[in-house]
């Protein structure tokens, strides 16, 4: 006998093995028809799933309504879409696909090279499987009785996947749908028809498996919605995201340059987007000050064992760039990490509990060797800067000083307008092995750190086993743009490994003068400067605020004959701190002023007769148009005090 235990508390008995269909059914023919999937003890399952024949379940069916059901339409429309490059083109070698944020991929080997050109075919033969509407057909085989199946099937790479990635696995589980067939763990959606909206969006290179190693594989990406209006709103969502790519308006603004002389995932910062940096840099070392932090500066190098003593060297390696050999043996390392040289920085003389908390700050240049397909302008690099800080403190200074960074990294979030975030507590997973230290530290450490998350009562708290660092548990701040789109930007991590016996061993002589561990605190509110700085890009479409604005204004004449006075306001502003620049070409106004707002400089002085002879300057804004005619000081304080506050405004 069997229980199933419904979410309106009603429970329904079974003496026979049931599938989640068939529960359906009993409950109605409405709720049967509109069933896309189940949820049974926490575990997503197809809806022609056997559930066990005893015991007691938590069950719940998915329909269209429930955010998890989009899941597995994605998941079989990416079925559906390899099944119709399959009929369309000859020698197609499955690979995987799986679903990601708003939409699918599925790899592929074809011989013919897939192109935007191939949509609308490919769409027009999945339209006809999804009216078709053939049903997913779960399929269990032995091991061996798989290899033979994909062997027949001329799948070739199922089965080095069955033979090597599945190996530990005495069965295997297939979908067909028609003539179709997939080495799939599901789950699917009873049938084709259940698939809504869909729509092709790009194709890509990638790697059998992501090794650049072996078979290069075409990867083909799509999304899906249950209703087309959902759908249309994606791909709005999607033009505006172009619109805003970084990538294409660094380039348009003269903000920044991948060079490949350089080296692939290495920012060259333009003068004008050296101008941003060095406003957030100035704006984080603003409040740092405030807040007690001490700035270092410390080398982007450092001796192997320093790594290996932390745990990044190995940890890291296949993210890190190749030592650096010397020739007298010693070996050297770009450093991944800032924390093992400011643990050296505490460990350079004596402390004592009145020296705590030390709270240790840098805008630390770091190196990771990503995957080069991983690399993406700003946001994916080789070499970054951390606004990193690390904090040495007891035991009962732990509460305070993690509250006061997670309020750091509220108030720079809310400074740029980014209100709309969620926070993501990281813990380890207590079954891994990739977590250092005493599994007792874990537990204090992640129930301190979630306790003050609950107290202040941040936005939307979640928790996720098995994402912590390896040496401690943390905090993220995963904040949405403007679009909707969802950042991971600052950090605050607990750390009672690195200062412990078996890493650094730090110490700090207590009140009873005996020795005692310090706990360490590592925190970044921006995290990465160039992610960050390639997000305000995205966020804001590249028309800054005014106190980050690299142009802040631009004087322009009406004819050159009001050129001698133009150049005696842009000076003046210029003297008052103002970032401003002129422009004087023979061109008509409405051109200037028109080549002003591609250029989304804030604010344009106009100048011509009446102006030049009241000595005044019609003030144009970029968001409201125009101002009117205001003396050159009203100017100045009226563009001081809107930088001094930080302002954040937006166009509709």
């Amino acid at each position: 006998m069997v229980k199933i235990k419904l979410p309106d508390r009603n429970v329904l008995e079974y003496s026979r093995r049931v599938r989640p269909l068939d529960i359906a059914a009993d409950i109605g023919p409405r709720l049967a028809k509109a069933t896309i999937a189940a949820v049974a003890d926490g575990q997503l399952l197809g809806a022609d799933t056997l559930l066990p024949s005893e015991g007691e379940i938590e069950f719940r069916l998915l329909t269209k309504k429930d955010p998890e059901a989009l899941d597995v339409m994605r998941h079989s429309c990416a079925h559906v879409m390899a099944r119709a490059v399959m009929r369309l083109f000859d020698g197609v070698q499955l690979a995987f696909g799986p679903t990601v944020d708003n939409g699918f991929y599925y790899d592929f080997y074809c011989e013919h090279p897939l192109s935007d050109a191939d949509f609308p075919k490919i769409e027009a033969e999945m339209a006809r499987i999804v009216k078709e509407d053939g049903p997913f057909e779960r399929i269990e085989e032995p091991r061996e009785k798989a290899i033979q199946l994909c062997t027949e099937l001329g799948q070739t790479l199922k089965v080095e996947h069955i033979q090597e990635g599945l190996a530990d696995q005495e069965t295997v589980s297939f979908y067909r749908q028609g003539e179709f067939l997939d080495l799939c763990r599901g789950p699917h959606v009873p049938s084709a028809g259940a698939i809504g909206a869909f729509k092709l969006l790009s194709v890509a290179g990638a790697y059998w498996k992501g090794d650049a190693s072996k078979q290069q594989l075409q990867r083909l990406y799509g999304t899906a919605w249950f209703d087309k209006k959902d759908l249309e709103e994606h791909l709005q969502r999607l033009e505006e995201a172009k619109r805003r790519d970084h990538r294409v308006l660094g380039k348009q603004l003269e903000l920044f340059l991948i060079d490949p002389e350089v080296g692939s995932g290495l920012v060259l910062w333009l003068p004008k987007g050296a101008t941003i940096r060095r406003e957030l840099e100035g704006f984080i070392y603003g409040e740092l000050i405030k807040r007690g932090y001490q700035p270092v500066y410390t080398p982007t190098i450092g001796r192997v064992h320093l790594y290996e003593t932390s745990g990044h060297y190995p940890y890291y390696a296949d993210s890190q760039f190749p030592p650096i050999e010397m020739s007298d043996g010693d070996r050297y390392l770009l450093r991944p990490m800032n924390c093992p040289h400011h643990i050296r920085i505490y460990q350079s003389k004596p402390r004592s509990y009145r020296d705590l908390p030390l709270r240790i700050a840098e805008l630390g240049l770091v190196h990771r060797f990503e995957q080069s397909g991983e690399i993406s302008g700003m946001t994916r690099v080789r070499g970054f800067t951390q606004d990193d800080a690390h904090i040495f403190c007891t035991e009962d200074q732990v509460a305070d000083e993690f509250r006061g960074c997670l309020d750091m990294t509220q108030f720079v979030l809310s400074t740029l307008g980014l209100n709309d975030y969620r926070v993501r507590l990281s813990f380890r997973d207590p079954k891994s092995d990739k977590y250092v230290g005493d599994p007792a530290n874990w537990d204090k450490a992640e129930a301190a750190l979630e306790s003050v998350c609950r107290d202040l009562g941040l936005p939307n708290l979640e928790i996720e086993v098995g994402e912590a660092a390896f040496y401690g548990p943390k905090a993220d701040f995963v904040a949405s743009d403007c679009i909707g789109r969802e950042w991971q930007l600052g950090t605050v991590q607990l750390d009672y490994n690195l200062p412990g016996p078996e890493r650094f061993n730090l110490e700090y002589i207590g009140p009873d003068n005996q020795p005692h561990r310090p706990v360490m605190i590592h925190r970044a509110p921006f995290g990465s400067l160039e992610r960050f700085t390639g997000m305000l890009i995205e966020h804001f479409a590249g028309a800054f605020p005014l106190w980050l604005a690299p142009e802040q204004a631009r004087v322009v004449v009406v004819s050159q004959k009001f050129e001698e006075y133009a150049r005696r306001v842009e000076q003046t502003l210029r003297e008052a701190g103002l970032r401003v620049s002129g422009d004087y070409r023979p061109e008509k106004i409405g051109a200037k002023i028109r080549d002003a707002q591609l250029a989304l400089v804030p604010y344009m002085l106009v100048i011509g007769g009446r102006e030049q002879e009241n000595g005044t300057v019609a003030l144009r804004d970029r968001i409201d148009g125009d101002l009117g005619a205001l003396a050159v000081q009203e100017v100045i304080e009226k563009l001081k005090a809107e930088i001094a506050e930080r302002k954040t405004r937006q166009a509709n």
